[in-house]
């Protein structure tokens, strides 16, 4: 048994995470949509608008914050014109990227945004560069946002909507680099800009523009999107560019061709897992030094809008569809996500988890034959940390011996922590990566009198457990035993392979 204490100042507050790190993403891609969060209007799922009305519960239990759509690849092949007037009329395309399959694009920018309504979240568009026009995308703005008489004002209200919606977040194409136009860093940093002139705020709507970023590790990229935020002397202000940049990250134990089963694995490849997890700590520190040197103030958001685990696809489904299991190894690699995120809350303003539903790191799965819903181990991480949406970061000092793992030369924490606070209550997110062996921790609370604690736990016997349909769900919270409190001290046990969450109740500040 390794004990570590863990040194939280519950008065020193630092910068705000962002409820909008607690993203997510769905693209026209398998069963993320079509099967997904829609059903159509004449299914036996109960559905408002065809809209699956228990996926929206379950994603407003986790007080989703955004969610990003139509891609993914999916995006620079989408015309939102297609998407629009009575379903029966719309036009069919081709998927080209996922399973090659025909779209009837009867899930479009009406559904879209009636989804975002029902989940209270706000909408992200990511707009067509790589096949698409500048018009095309500034008309696509002007049909969402603009109130009066226009063009795309009267179209949208021949399509049964008259007042506009409210569309924040705005993305400018999607990995530029490969499926989104195979385009150097430097000639898409040029059409960032020449498409962000031209996405207008329409009245009280206020675009927050983002500029689509580096794969893993290419910091060259992200250079070349700051230097053209700068404008190079140009007269316009560029705070009418754009405001953000993003890059994209996947955890994938294997390689590309064979990147691993997402159930069947040995004790090397969880740690691997984990180990390839972690390295978002460098990447988010490196696209952040890049930006440090133009922008040190962090006016420029940095936003991860692609992330999660990314194994082999279940055996039997399309290889085109990206469904995949997802067990505690899944949960731990989005703590382990958290924990970092709430440290480099001052940077990163946004992330979204790849995907929503039935695809890739998943919420939520749907049985094709039964209809019925699972809530995945990911699910539970989120919901168990929402606490930390928009609460002041603490930062959490680990001390002790053996607070690493040794996987093949590389050191992986052995606990990953973080907390926050917000009015008298403050949240902590402890994960025990080790496969297995317990871990207790004292948390030692300091700065404000603790008059209360709870806590919940993540903690199935085996690392590869996971939900399915009509069974008792293997991976699910349960409470977490917790000491008395002597001095500001409190000690809990993690089990093997778990993640926990204690919510401190504080005296009134």
């Amino acid at each position: 048994m390794t004990s570590l204490r863990a040194v939280i100042d519950l008065d020193v507050e630092g910068p705000q995470i962002s409820k909008h790190l607690y993203g997510h993403f769905a693209e026209h891609l398998g069963r993320c949509i079509y099967g997904g969060f829609y059903v159509g209007d004449d299914s036996e799922i109960p559905n408002e608008g065809g809209i699956r009305l228990d996926v929206v519960e379950a994603l407003r239990a986790l007080n989703i914050p955004n969610l990003r759509w139509p891609g993914g690849c999916f995006a620079d092949e989408y015309h939102w014109m297609d998407g629009i007037g009575p379903r029966e009329e719309r036009p069919r395309m081709v998927n080209t990227h996922w399973g090659d399959i025909e779209e009837n694009n009867h899930f479009g920018t009406h559904e879209f945004m009636a989804l975002c309504e029902m989940l209270g979240a706000d909408p992200y568009v990511n707009g067509n560069v790589g096949s698409g026009t500048v018009k095309e995308m500034s008309d696509w703005v002007e049909y969402l946002t603009r109130d009066g008489d226009s063009p795309m004002a009267r179209l949208r209200r021949a399509n049964g909507r008259d007042k506009p919606w409210n569309v924040p977040f705005w993305g400018i194409g999607n990995e530029p680099w490969g499926c989104g136009g195979s385009m150097s860093a430097e000639h898409y940093a040029e059409e960032a800009r020449r498409y962000a002139t031209y996405c207008r705020n329409h009245g009280d709507n206020k675009l927050y523009k983002i500029a689509a970023g580096a794969s893993e590790d290419d910091y060259h990229w992200t250079e070349q999107l700051m230097k053209a935020l700068s404008c190079l002397g140009c007269q316009h202000d560029p705070k009418n560019i754009f405001q953000a940049i993003t890059f994209h990250y996947y955890t994938v134990p294997g390689e590309w061709k064979d990147k691993g089963s997402a159930t069947d694995f040995d004790a090397d490849e969880y740690y691997t897992t984990l180990v390839k997890a972690q390295r978002i700590d460098e990447l988010i520190s490196g696209h952040s030094a890049v930006m440090d040197c133009y922008d040190p103030q962090k006016k420029v958001g940095l936003i991860l809008d692609e992330w999660g685990t990314w194994f082999n696809v279940e055996p039997g489904t399309n290889p085109g569809f990206l469904y995949q299991q997802n067990t505690m190894r899944d949960a731990l690699v989005a703590s382990l996500h958290f924990d970092v995120f709430h440290e480099h809350a001052e940077r990163l303003v946004m992330a979204n988890i790849a995907q929503t539903v039935n695809v890739l790191q998943a919420m939520l799965l749907t049985d094709e034959a039964t209809g019925e819903l699972v809530l995945t181990p990911t699910y539970h991480v989120f919901e168990m940390n929402k606490g930390h949406q928009d609460a002041a970061s603490l930062a959490v000092h680990l001390l002790g011996e053996d607070r690493a793992i040794d996987v093949d030369g590389a050191e992986l924490r052995r606990v990953s922590s973080s907390a926050s606070i917000s009015g008298d209550t403050a949240l902590v997110s402890l994960s025990n990566l080790h496969l297995t062996e317990a871990t207790d921790i004292t948390l030692d609370l300091r700065g404000r009198e603790v008059t209360a604690l709870t806590g919940r736990v993540l903690a199935p016997d085996d690392a590869a457990a996971h939900n399915v349909p009509g069974g008792t769900e293997a991976v699910t919270p349960r409470d977490l035993e917790i000491g008395p409190v002597v001095g500001g001290k409190v000690t809990v046990s993690l089990p093997p392979h778990s993640f926990a969450t204690v919510s401190v109740q504080l005296t009134a500040g």
